[in-house]
């Protein structure tokens, strides 16, 4: 295979192989990276006789991908509070694709779920569930036997089958309880996050041990209520709330004195009301979010 069929291979594969890359490492920066290492890389080794120049590209990336998620995670023994996906802005999907499982995997909901699989069952689930690879295509990526593949799969679909989210809601509807989660913040009324969060609902803050937030999730609707009355309290005059479209749902972006601080997703439970939020604050994860939301600049693909 020649330097020009690749470069071409690449070039059009990139989208991609980016999309794997951060529902592989829950950041986009980080998948940036990996995936420019990896087609260094793929353009000094390739082999002579590749006959798919794309299937070779997501066989590196998704390799190269894997030990970095190896790396991060003893990162992340260490990382002070709870981990949080970084949030990207619209709904940046592959070649134009926008099925359902595809848009799906790139919610936070879902990224955190893949949290609880080992890098390897991560590459299997998004390969071939999300992707649409073959079994075949899988199993070569990831260096196995077909039937060793099979079996991976298998494992990471049971460990995710009780936490992925299975709450279905109407995108107008979502976007409307997201407008009441803002206007709640807005008038920092305890009754107001009463009314709109579960008896059971569960509040997660990642601060990266940067700034302050919580160290461990909330639970319960008072407890959380009360937090956010408080946090609303001080500096309220000077804090903006802002529908924004986040891994490809309506999310909110908050911004003091003009400054991005935090990015909040809302996960709806069955009766409509709020059940989890999630409240990205490290200033880590917020910067390629806040060059994007920054007038002038261009959103992210």
């Amino acid at each position: 295979m020649n330097a020009a069929t690749l470069a071409r291979a690449a070039a059009e594969a990139r989208p991609r192989l980016i999309a794997i890359a951060y529902r592989m490492l829950g950041s986009m920066s980080d998948a940036e990276d990996v995936v420019q290492d990896a087609l260094v890389k793929a353009h000094r080794q390739a082999p002579d006789d590749v006959e798919s120049p794309v299937a070779y590209l997501t066989t590196v990336t998704t390799r190269a991908a894997i030990d970095h998620l190896r790396s991060a995670r003893v990162r992340r023994e260490s990382y002070v509070g709870p981990w949080l996906p970084e949030p990207v802005l619209g709904e940046p999907l592959p070649d134009g694709a926008s099925h359902a499982e595809l848009a799906d995997s790139l919610s936070m909901a879902f990224l955190v779920v893949l949290e609880s699989l080992t890098p390897e069952e991560r590459a299997t689930l998004l390969l071939h569930d999300v992707f649409a690879y073959s079994h075949a295509e899988v199993a070569a990526a990831l260096g196995r036997s077909e039937a060793a593949s099979r079996q991976m799969l298998r494992r990471a679909r049971t460990a995710v089958e009780g936490d992925r989210p299975r709450v279905v809601v109407d995108p107008v509807r979502r976007e409307a309880l997201v407008r009441r989660f803002v206007a709640a913040c807005q008038g920092g009324d305890l009754d107001a996050f009463l009314a709109l969060l579960t008896d059971d609902a569960t509040y997660v803050a990642d601060g990266g041990g940067v700034v302050r937030a919580a160290r461990h999730p909330i639970r319960g609707a008072d407890r959380i209520a009360r937090l956010l009355v408080h946090f609303m309290g001080a500096g309220r005059d000077e804090r903006c709330f802002t529908v924004v479209p986040l891994n490809g749902q309506p999310a909110v972006a908050v911004h003091d004195r003009g400054e991005l601080t935090g990015a909040v997703v809302i996960e709806p439970a069955p009766d409509g009301r709020i059940g989890t939020v999630r409240w990205v604050r490290n200033p880590a994860k917020l910067a390629r979010l806040a060059r994007a939301l920054s007038p002038g600049d261009d959103r992210p693909t």
